[in-house]
């Protein structure tokens, strides 16, 4: 059973090297602006992926691949922040389209973003200063002066559901929007495997020992470069004693007594939502 949003995992080939030779009909394009996405609401549902005939002037910069899909292409371009849009198209960050385009699109979206993202950021060569330039043979960038070679990051992080009989624990971070709860999840520390990172990130949130980790489900969260790895365990020993730097409430809760909690574009909601049903 595949626990994770389907919109999260992006079903393009990054084949390499890049097509060539391609026709008009065959290019897509996801447009971006900062840290948005262009999309289009009508007809519903919308829409996030653009023909090859795009407004002149409206992509800045260089065009950059991120794979294939069938007989398509697809590419990811900037539009300058005081860009003026056409009519019926606007402007919306990826997490806030779910529903509103298909999770396909939600997809090629998040991948755009990330990528766009990845060649912002390693324009300089982290070592020696010098240009980059794309790899022709593989997602990467690539020094001209030292040759040394960057790929996208990965930051590995655990989320993690612990269960105490029939009841779950879940806590609040005054990040998140007023009222709404979610289970604990922390960044892989170097030297760490995933379990260790799941009783230290337990244990330093809110003050709980756990036992028998079993491994859920994990998904690729490009905001900008997570992958969350899913976990359930069960409880051991110990009083919820909270990390107020981390966490501003945590409870254990029933089935029927479940606060908000995220939304379905999230593992956090699959894996509330399979214990929710007796799945896990």
């Amino acid at each position: 059973m595949e626990h994770y949003p389907l919109y999260a995992v992006h079903p393009l080939h990054s084949v390499f090297p890049e097509p060539e030779d391609l026709s008009p009909a065959q290019r897509r394009w996801i447009l971006v602006q900062n840290t948005s996405v262009v999309f289009r609401d009508e007809p519903a549902p919308g829409t996030v992926v653009m023909g090859d005939l795009l407004p002149e002037g409206l992509a800045s910069g260089a065009p950059v691949y991120l794979g294939t899909d069938n007989d398509l292409c697809y590419y990811a371009a900037e539009v300058a922040s005081g860009a003026t849009l056409p009519p019926g198209w606007e402007t919306s960050p990826v997490r806030e389209l779910h529903g509103v385009v298909p999770d396909r699109d939600m997809a090629y979206a998040a991948y755009a973003i990330r990528i766009l993202d990845f060649d912002r950021s390693n324009t300089f060569c982290g070592k020696c200063g010098a240009n980059t330039r794309p790899s022709t043979t593989e997602r990467a960038r690539i020094c001209t002066s030292c040759s040394r070679i960057v790929y996208p990051r990965v930051s590995p992080a655990i989320i993690v559901l612990l269960k105490k009989g029939e009841k779950v624990l879940l806590a609040r971070s005054p990040r998140f929007t007023p009222g709404v709860y979610s289970i604990l999840a922390g960044f892989n520390e170097p030297g760490e495997n995933l379990e260790q990172t799941v009783h230290r990130e337990v244990g330093e949130e809110v003050g709980i020992a756990v036992k028998n980790i079993r491994y859920f489900g994990s998904e690729p969260w490009p905001f900008p470069d997570s992958l969350m790895i899913g976990f359930v365990a069960d409880y051991d020993s110990g009083e919820i004693r909270i990390d107020p730097r981390e966490i501003e409430e945590a409870s254990w809760f029933s089935r029927e007594n479940l606060p908000p909690f995220p939304s379905k574009t999230s593992i956090s909601w699959a894996l509330i939502e399979a214990w929710r049903r007796g799945e896990v």
